[in-house]
């Protein structure tokens, strides 16, 4: 589990968010909320332990995020951001692999058989062992976020956050990416990530953290969000829900809020 207590953040002097609390369960996709700017990328990479938070504490399984070494974060958190990662001239194979680098001494990175075992089997999951060997500028987003995932199985880590997954991609590919996010999270995993699209999340994650201006709501259902008036406070517009024939709760922006 990891959770959070009393965190403050702050980006150069504008503070994002004081006495934020919340956790996230083994076997939950938590998806994250809310307008640009408001912070959910600084959040993000603050429970990553790639952000100084102003105040509070992220621990995972009891143990302080700040404590650990960066290897000693990568065994336990996996944090993706599609941008941060070059793929010049390195194929598939070669990408999740460097999900292995925490579990060798950078003076000494020899793939040992259980590195290969490790990305095989990471590879197999997202389905893209059959494109192991193609270069990974080759792929499409859909493919290349796929491999991104991999590289996270690969990696061990018990913790996936995911920056924006779904950005660029069309509909068929982002809800793959869902659906397997989704699966990861059911299968034990602790699984939280940037989401800009309300809906995906109403479909997939478990529960919702809507971040405004300086304010959050954790809720478990859409209809919590809702009921309270959040989304029209976070993003500033009024929202009309509608039932689908599925189930799903589904909303649609209706005007700016005045």
């Amino acid at each position: 589990m990891i959770t959070v207590e009393r965190l403050a953040l702050s980006v150069g002097t504008r503070r994002l968010f004081d006495e934020l609390d919340f956790a996230i369960a083994s076997g939950e996709l938590l998806a994250i909320l809310g307008p640009n700017g408001c912070g959910k990328t600084t959040l993000l990479r603050t429970i990553a332990g790639l952000h100084r938070p102003s105040a509070g504490t992220v621990t995972h399984n009891r143990i302080a995020i700040s404590e650990l070494n960066p290897a000693e974060r990568a065994r336990r958190m996996a944090f993706i951001a599609s941008e941060e990662i070059g793929s010049e001239m390195l194929s598939v194979r070669e990408i999740v692999g460097t999900g292995r680098y925490a579990y060798h001494s950078w003076w000494d990175w020899r793939e040992e058989d259980a590195d290969r075992a490790c990305v095989n089997d990471a590879l197999r999951a997202v389905g893209l062992y059959d494109y192991a060997e193609r270069s990974f500028d080759t792929l499409s987003s859909g493919e290349r976020q796929r491999a991104w995932i991999a590289m996270a199985l690969a990696q061990g880590a018990p913790a996936l956050l995911l920056d924006e997954p779904t950005s660029h991609l069309d509909l068929r590919a982002a809800q793959e990416i869902l659906r397997l996010l989704r699966d990861q999270a059911h299968s034990g995993k602790c699984v939280a990530c940037v989401l800009h699209d309300a809906n995906e999340a109403f479909e997939y994650a478990d529960r919702f953290l809507l971040l405004g201006w300086n304010e959050f709501t954790l809720c478990r259902t859409p209809d919590q969000v809702l009921n309270a008036g959040w989304f029209e406070r976070a993003y500033g517009l009024s929202m009309e829900a509608v039932l689908s024939p599925s189930g799903k709760l589904r909303v649609f922006p209706l005007r700016v809020a005045t």
